[in-house]
């Protein structure tokens, strides 16, 4: 196969910047600051949250439970609109740069709990408990609190089983709603049992929202929500995915046992008084990618169909789609939202996003298309990347002195996508998406170019 010509390599090169530049953009334009600055705002000691009006003089005390990987961002965005008079407790899973006045900072776990994300819930739960009528909680949620604020339903449950049932769950392949259905009846503190705790006090709940907009209980396994899901769901799904010989005993013997506690649903005290706002999601990140790609002079189509599909399914979906829109238009931008799945077994280094823009890499070969799959947390997977971008020109890259040589090949791509070791040849050919953890959570964006 003859080596690219300085004209195609140039611009398959100027497309990965491009692709590149419009994620970036994304990221940028779908803040949490610009959120809290439309939808949440305080005058004269009244606190409006979307159509919400709040005048705090009329509360005793007023408490804040911020969880998930946009934790800290958001209590600093509450603050810019409330001002130094706060108090509450973060917990996420990164180490912030400052703290916020008046917040305990707790880093949990994530993708599994850690003792941190144990003595969070408990912390969290002690404090909820101690509030009145006379009380507002503030929740402010985001994805990854499943693991980052947690406590076993069941004492027998230990920490270290605890992390294998996540693990179990995580590698299942299941969709997030349904590992999340599980997370929820195993969890003191999700399915709404947060909005338990805090009962009778009056409560708001303030989402960015890294799951299905027609799921908002699923962010963060729903801790302050009533629960959609039941302990029949539950044994539905640890059917399919044959889980209970893969859980630990602890966990496994509720499910034989039909021990599991149902989780509160709409009709429970507890939400009588409760509100939700869901200020950001995965729809805002998408709709500033299309802006950001229609500047760049494409034409932009939106397709989110294959939203929890497998990885290597929903890649050959989207190429086709890309090539259907390609004889239309010169240039084009297909966006698909959410996450592709994948079902890890003894894996390498690398995540959900590599993954699919692996599978993409030989069906494009030597063609005028430029792939990005990224996570707007700015992690994916185990790896230090937020993802990876590929083209016509990788497998002709990979061939290069960079990689060894066995790593340009299509069985070696075959190979790395079998071993779910992706990261390390996106690494060498420099073609990783890192940001470092970006302080937000809107699930993954997938960006095509066809030129």
């Amino acid at each position: 196969m003859p080596d690219l010509s300085p004209a195609r390599d140039q611009q398959f090169r100027r497309m990965r910047e491009v692709v590149r530049e419009i994620f970036t953009a994304a990221l940028k334009n779908a803040s949490i600051e610009s959120a809290f600055a439309c939808n949440v705002h305080c005058e004269r000691r009244v606190l409006r949250i979307g159509e919400d009006l709040h005048d705090l003089d009329s509360y005793q005390r007023v408490f804040v439970v911020s969880i998930g990987k946009a934790a800290h961002t958001m209590a600093a965005a509450l603050e810019a609109q409330l001002g130094s008079s706060l108090e509450g407790i973060v917990a996420t899973s990164v180490e912030p740069a400052s703290q916020v006045r008046g917040f305990r900072y707790f880093r949990g776990g994530h993708p599994t709990p850690t003792a941190e994300s144990i003595r969070a819930a408990d912390a969290i739960l002690k404090s909820l408990t101690a509030l009145d009528s006379a009380s507002l909680a503030i929740f402010m949620i985001s994805g990854g609190g499943s693991a980052i604020v947690e406590k076993p339903v069941d004492d027998e449950i230990s920490l270290p089983d605890l992390a294998a049932t996540y693990r179990t769950l995580v590698h299942s392949g299941a969709p997030i709603a349904e590992i999340n259905a599980i997370r929820k009846h195993l969890s003191a503190v999700k399915g709404g049992r947060l909005a338990q705790a805090a009962y009778p006090a009056q409560q708001i709940s303030i989402l960015v929202s890294d799951v299905p907009g027609n799921t908002p209980d699923a962010l963060a396994s729903g801790p302050t929500m009533p629960d959609s899901t039941s302990i029949h769901d539950c044994e539905r799904i640890a059917a399919k995915y044959n889980l209970l010989d893969q859980f630990p005993n602890s966990v496994a013997n509720l499910f034989r046992q039909h021990a599991l506690d149902e989780t509160p649903k709409s009709d429970d005290p507890a939400f009588v008084r409760a509100r939700w706002w869901t200020v950001l999601s995965n729809k805002v990140a998408i709709d500033e990618a299309a802006v950001a790609a229609t500047r760049a002079g494409f034409a932009v189509e939106v397709d989110n169909s294959c939203d929890d599909w497998p990885y290597d399914k929903a890649a050959d979906y989207l190429l086709n789609r890309l090539r259907e829109l390609r004889r239309k238009v010169s240039r084009v931008c297909l966006i698909s939202g959410g996450e592709v799945t994948v079902t890890v077994r003894n894996g390498g280094i690398g995540g959900r996003n590599q993954q699919f823009a692996l599978a993409c890499a030989e069906p494009i070969s030597r063609h005028d298309i430029t792939v990005l799959s990224a996570g707007t947390d700015g992690i994916d997977g185990n790896s230090p990347a937020a993802g990876a971008v590929v083209d016509g020109s990788t497998l002709d890259r990979a061939n290069s002195d960079r990689v060894d040589a066995r790593a340009g090949s299509a069985e070696a791509v075959r190979h790395a996508l079998s071993s779910f070791n992706a990261y390390p040849l996106f690494d060498a050919l420099g073609d990783t998406v890192v940001t470092g953890p970006t302080g937000n959570n809107l699930r993954d964006l997938r960006i095509l170019l066809a030129y």
